[in-house]
């Protein structure tokens, strides 16, 4: 509450400070461009927690804390025999009957810095160079002349859930843009999302009306969009996920990678791969998109299907935003298209790799996805390459930034 108090009263003496300086025309003109909402993707933005736990799972670990404290990304945390705390304070736990995960008990989490740019420019609050998510886009955009907090926004969430639990994320995500809208001189809003936040932006437009969507947005821009998911959420499922850092273990961090609901929903679309299309090769058994029920059986984390099953209904829904779209992602990166296992490794062991197109991490099929609309919707589909940029680089790419920047001159002077 202090935080949202604390925010609000600082929107207010900002909006009364333009009141008493500018007219409403001066606003305008002295924009640089339209107004910005920077969306995250999977493990952008800041994660807080408070602790108030009855066990540990080791005697290192803290039990009680007076305060909140950042959880995600802090690279203290994820340190040998450490990081077994973080992974019980960070996972979450699924219930059956409610069709919804929880935090660990004793564990109290939230996502700092609604509205704010801050948190999702930097995901450790230290502003560590490991740490830096949107900065580049952040430092482009002020360049320009745009103001952090005013003229561009963030709206971090909790990546670990789906679209079907962050139905409150998209209620604040909308009062977001029409409050950035208000006090830029009515000036609509350009979306800039990266990874995930692209389909969790095309279900956060797809439940309003089209009124509403020609009033308060430019544009959406989308850079390395998941569209259609990627087969490397499998390739979690199996044998986790480093983070790109040698200092992780993979076997260690799925153990907190599999509780997300995200990850089952960021699993290969069926609307994108075909059944015939093998995702996991073993010798006894192949695994498509028609599978995976039986994969999670095979695997032994039946949990798993259950919440595939919660956001397979969004897997369908890949309907037109209805805004015109900036569609920018990479290619020419070897991004794992298939996992091979040989005889006696199927699940435990490691797989080998069968490489094909994408950014690294989301295959060129999924990043692509955003021309499947082009028929279906009156606003133009703008589509963008950019040869060797893998998923993350994406962000701080001179290339990309220059478009972001040229297209924000260009829609203002539209």
């Amino acid at each position: 509450m202090l935080l949202i108090s604390k925010f609000v009263v600082g929107m207010l003496i900002a909006l009364a400070a333009q009141c008493l300086c500018y007219s409403v025309n001066r606003v305008e003109n002295a924009l640089p461009g339209p107004p910005v909402i920077l969306v995250p993707g999977d493990g952008g933005s800041q994660v807080e927690a408070k602790l108030h736990k009855k066990d540990t799972v080791h005697y290192l670990c803290q039990k009680n804390t007076q305060d909140y404290f950042n959880i995600w990304l802090n690279m203290e945390l994820l340190v040998p025999i450490v990081i077994d705390c973080w992974i019980d304070n960070i996972k979450l736990v699924y219930d059956n009957k409610t069709r919804k995960t929880y935090n660990s008990d004793g564990v109290d989490i939230r996502i700092p810095g609604f509205g704010n740019t801050s948190t999702v420019e930097w995901l450790d609050p230290s502003q560590a160079v490991t740490g830096a998510y949107f900065k580049d886009v952040g430092n482009a955009l002020v360049a320009m002349g745009y103001e952090r907090n005013v003229s561009i926004r963030g709206a971090p969430y909790d990546f670990r859930k789906a679209p079907n639990e962050n139905q409150q994320y998209f209620v604040d995500l909308k009062a977001l843009i029409e409050e950035t809208y208000t006090i830029n001189g009515n000036k609509p809003v350009v979306i800039i999302a990266h990874s995930m936040g692209a389909p969790m932006t095309m279900h956060f437009l797809g439940g309003l009306k089209q009124r509403w969507k020609n009033k308060y947005i430019r544009a959406l821009v989308t850079l390395s969009g998941a569209w259609a998911g990627s087969v490397k959420a499998l390739k979690v499922y199996l044998v986790g996920d480093d983070l790109g850092s040698y200092v992780l273990r993979e076997s260690v961090m799925k153990d907190e990678q599999i509780t997300s609901p995200s990850l089952a929903w960021l699993m290969p679309s069926s609307v994108f791969w075909k059944p015939s299309e093998v995702l996991v090769q073993t010798p006894d058994k192949n695994y498509t998109v028609n599978d995976f029920e039986e994969f999670f059986r095979d695997i032994y984390y039946e949990v798993g299907w259950e919440m595939r099953k919660d956001v397979q209904k969004l897997d369908s829904k890949f309907t037109a935003p209805g805004v015109e779209i900036h569609c920018l992602h990479g290619f020419g990166v070897n991004t794992i298209e298939r996992l091979v296992y040989k005889p006696g490794k199927f699940p435990d062991g490691y797989p080998n790799f069968i490489f094909g197109d994408g950014d690294g991490t989301v295959n060129k099929r999924s990043l692509e996805a955003c021309m499947h609309w082009e028929s279906q919707q009156k606003q133009r589909i703008y589509h963008q390459t950019f040869p060797n940029v893998d998923h993350m680089e994406i962000l701080r790419n001179e290339n990309v930034l220059e478009y972001i920047t040229t297209l924000m001159k260009k829609l203002t002077d539209g």
